[in-house]
């Protein structure tokens, strides 16, 4: 029970941070597009990494090679599934030129967007928690930081079509809160039959899911603002960080 608790108490924060995008948004108003670069890079690279080196290998060191893959990629085309059923894009700048009614439709809309993909995610944090609670940890500080540009992309439509700092708060804390559900749905369901084999394999398609969510999602929105290198440096500075507190435990 202490490991479950744990364990829902990261994915909270993991999903939770869409509020810090939100106090962001709120404060800054238009956050720079040098900023959502470096961080979406550095996100990317984090996940990447932890993805290859860890999920994957524990997917495989409890059940074969062959095994460990097919999870792997089961876990892409889920989040495929997933991605061309209900989509979402990010909205980070100020469209002035855009109705309020246009602008908070289009807020909602991400924020549904967001809320069904971070489904996945909230299961991710949780899986790992239960394997190991440092590897938890490490995915919580990863899905955190991309969770925070996700935060900034509902609450700025919303704050600039209304001035209302709590609208745009209340919103960016719903498309969040699915991780801690997500987390609660497979702990309730899946908790009594958690075994090696079981975890090993979920990790895998855990794997799966931030490989998917680093290249089609985080990536592209790291480089459409037009800073390649700074995106570039962003993935580098993320996988050395990782790859050294991977190191140090």
């Amino acid at each position: 029970m202490e490991a479950f608790l744990f364990a829902l108490i990261l994915t909270s924060i993991a999903g939770l941070s869409t509020t810090i995008g939100s106090v962001i948004a709120i404060i800054v108003k238009e956050p720079s597009k040098k900023f959502i670069s470096l961080i979406m890079g550095f996100s990317a690279g984090v996940m990447i990494l932890i993805s290859f080196v860890e999920l994957l290998q524990e997917g495989i060191e409890t059940s074969t090679f062959l095994i460990g893959h097919t999870f792997f990629f089961i876990g892409m085309f889920l989040m495929l599934v997933i991605d061309v059923s209900i989509s979402h894009k990010y909205e980070f700048e100020d469209k002035k030129s855009d109705s309020k009614n246009k602008i908070q439709k289009t807020s909602l809309l991400v924020t549904l967007g967001i809320f069904i993909h971070n489904f996945p995610e909230g299961m991710a944090t949780f899986v790992a928690a239960l394997k190991n609670v440092d590897l938890g940890i490490m995915l919580c500080f990863a899905i955190a930081l991309h969770n925070i540009p996700e935060g900034i992309a509902v609450a700025v439509p919303i704050y600039t079509s209304t001035k209302d700092r709590k609208k745009a708060f209340f919103w960016s804390f719903i498309s969040g809160v699915s991780e801690p559900l997500g987390a609660l749905i497979v702990g309730l369901i899946l908790f009594p039959f958690i075994n090696d084999f079981v975890l090993g394999t979920m990790l895998a398609v855990v794997g799966g899911f931030m490989v998917y969510i680093s290249l089609d999602e985080l990536l592209p929105a790291s480089r459409e603002s037009g800073f390649e290198h700074l995106s570039i440096i962003g993935i580098l500075l993320g996988m050395v960080v990782m790859a050294m507190s991977l190191g140090l435990l």
